[in-house]
C-alpha cells in the first residue's frame, strides 16, 4: 500500500477532511456556532503554523482537536475574565465621568486607526486589538520581527500627531 502520510497531504486536504469533526467537537463544548467556527478557523491557522511539531505516530485528527480544545479553553479563560468585573466594580474603578471621556477618546482614536495608510494601521490592529506578537505580525506580512516592532511604532507616532491636531 502506497498511502500518502496524513502530514504529507496537502493542507487543504486536511482542511477538507477535517473541518467538520473539528467544528462538531468545538461546538460540542461551547453551543455556540460563531464560536465553534471562529476556535475551528484558529485551529487550522495553529495547525499549518506548527505542522512540522505533528508527530505521525498520531491520527491527524487526534492532534487537530487538542489544538482545538486548547484554543477553546484559551477563549473561555479570556471570556471569563472578562466577566469577572461587573458594571459596579468598573464604575467604581473609574468614575463614571472619566468612563465617558475614555470612550469619546476611543472613539476618536477609531476614526485616527481608520484613517492610517498600510501597513501601519494593520500592524497596529493585529498588535492591539488581536493581540499578536510582533513574530507573527511579521510572519503575516512575510517580513522580520523587527519589522513588525518598527512598523508598529511607528503607527502609534502617527496615531499620536493625528490626535493631537
Amino acid at each position: 500500500m502506497n498511502e500518502e502520510s496524513e502530514k504529507e497531504m496537502d493542507f487543504e486536504q486536511v482542511y477538507s477532511k477535517y473541518y467538520n469533526i473539528v467544528y462538531k467537537y468545538i461546538l460540542s463544548m461551547c453551543k455556540k456556532e460563531a464560536v465553534a467556527e471562529d476556535i475551528t478557523q484558529e485551529t487550522f491557522y495553529k495547525a499549518l503554523k506548527n505542522i512540522d511539531k505533528y508527530d505521525e505516530k498520531y491520527k491527524m485528527v487526534v492532534w487537530l482537536c487538542q489544538i482545538a480544545k486548547n484554543t477553546y479553553f484559551t477563549y473561555y479563560n479570556k471570556q471569563k475574565n472578562r466577566q469577572t468585573l461587573s458594571e459596579e466594580e468598573l464604575i467604581s474603578k473609574d468614575d463614571f465621568i472619566s468612563v465617558l471621556i475614555d470612550s469619546e477618546k476611543n472613539i476618536e482614536l477609531h476614526k485616527i486607526l481608520h484613517s492610517l495608510e498600510e501597513p501601519y494601521k494593520e500592524v497596529f490592529s493585529l498588535r492591539t486589538f488581536g493581540e499578536l506578537s510582533f513574530k507573527n505580525i511579521g510572519e503575516v506580512f512575510s517580513k522580520s520581527e523587527n519589522w513588525a516592532r518598527v512598523t508598529y511604532y511607528r503607527s502609534k507616532i502617527k496615531i499620536k500627531e493625528k490626535y493631537d491636531e
